[in-house]
């Protein structure tokens, strides 16, 4: 690396850092991960080499930090929408709505976290199996709250935590892949579903209603 790249890094790193993760999200969408080189991300982040290598080892590296952006901005999303929300089930169905409402909102980070990592290596799917137990983990605390509430019975909650993210996961992979279902009716099919699945029958306005 130059010394112009390192003061240019060290100057304002951080912006640095978020014009190069765009840029490279805006390739990946383009033309996948193996497609990409990083002179595509030099040319598109009006950087260098030198201020990529600043900030990442390599393009492996940058993907992974992409996942990590992604999955940060998904529980940050999720904390701040259920902050007002009563403990039990009001959490729960908050938190589920809001990742389906990520995913809809961030429909090419989601295609690139859930589809071009397929395929990639252990790494990218050890990388996308943490993700996906961070979320377990979060949406296993709202239901063990639902329990001492007395909102629902006892149940395995790290069990149903799981199978809920498989169905979400599989259901959001097929949309953002095909289109279809659409996004509308993932919401207002699978949630109640999943609710149902733990036995709360109770019907509850969706975050979209209560917003009205």
């Amino acid at each position: 690396m130059s010394h112009e790249d390192k003061a240019t890094s060290a100057r304002d790193p951080e912006s640095t850092k978020a014009r190069i993760l765009d840029a490279a999200l805006s390739a990946f969408s383009r033309k996948g991960y193996h497609d990409t080189r990083l002179d595509d991300i030099v040319d598109e982040s009006d950087t260098s080499k030198g201020a990529i290598y600043f900030h990442f080892a390599n393009k492996e590296r940058l993907f992974l930090a992409l996942v990590d952006q992604f999955a940060d901005l998904l529980e940050r999303r999720v904390q701040d929408a259920i902050e007002d929300q009563p403990g039990g089930m009001n959490r729960v169905q908050v938190a589920l709505e809001t990742v389906l409402e990520t995913f809809d909102r961030y429909r090419r980070p989601a295609k690139i976290l859930l589809i071009q990592a397929v395929g990639l290596g252990t790494i990218f799917e050890n990388k996308r199996s943490e993700v996906n137990d961070r979320f377990a983990r979060l949406i296993q605390s709202y239901l063990d709250e639902a329990i001492e509430v007395g909102d629902i019975s006892a149940t395995d909650t790290e069990v149903v935590a799981h199978a809920w993210m498989g169905a979400i996961y599989g259901l959001v992979i097929r949309w953002v892949t095909t289109g279809e279902p659409e996004s509308a009716r993932i919401m207002n099919g699978l949630v109640p579903l999943l609710l149902r699945s733990v036995g709360y029958d109770t019907p509850m306005e969706s975050r979209l209603e209560r917003t009205k």
